[in-house]
């Protein structure tokens, strides 16, 4: 995989959290916190050769299943476009109210300055 990473942006199951028991090592051991009102990230080193992203949406904080949908598919992309630029963390995306409202342009401006501020922070704590 590390050959093909340079090149490849795909988002394969591998790059995922898929189990309860990889968020909950997340929420348990936190190593870094990103917030702003509309989005929470927490990311734990991982011992895998790159990110892997885990969302959280709660119909909570957005009510329409169309919202979460959109929000999810924006937050994906965004990733697969800058997983190669990310540390070597678990990442799981909390969303807060007010996201669902805000237009996709915003929200990929958003999740991108906050990708940014995880690198950033990520680089000084190593």
């Amino acid at each position: 995989m590390t050959a093909n990473r340079d090149k490849s942006f795909c988002f394969s199951r591998q790059l995922r959290l898929l189990t309860a028991n990889d968020y909950k090592t997340v929420f348990d051991d936190a190593q870094l916190k990103v917030a702003c009102p509309q989005l929470l990230i927490l990311a734990r080193r991982n011992s895998a050769q790159h990110p892997r992203l885990g969302l959280i949406l709660a119909k909570k904080n957005i009510k329409q299943a169309v919202q979460r949908n959109r929000i999810k598919r924006l937050l994906r992309e965004s990733f697969r476009h800058q997983q190669h630029h990310l540390p070597d963390y678990d990442i799981v995306v909390m969303a807060r109210r007010g996201l669902g409202e805000m237009e996709n342009d915003a929200v990929h401006k958003l999740i991108v300055k906050q990708w940014q501020r995880l690198c950033k922070r990520a680089a000084a704590t190593s």
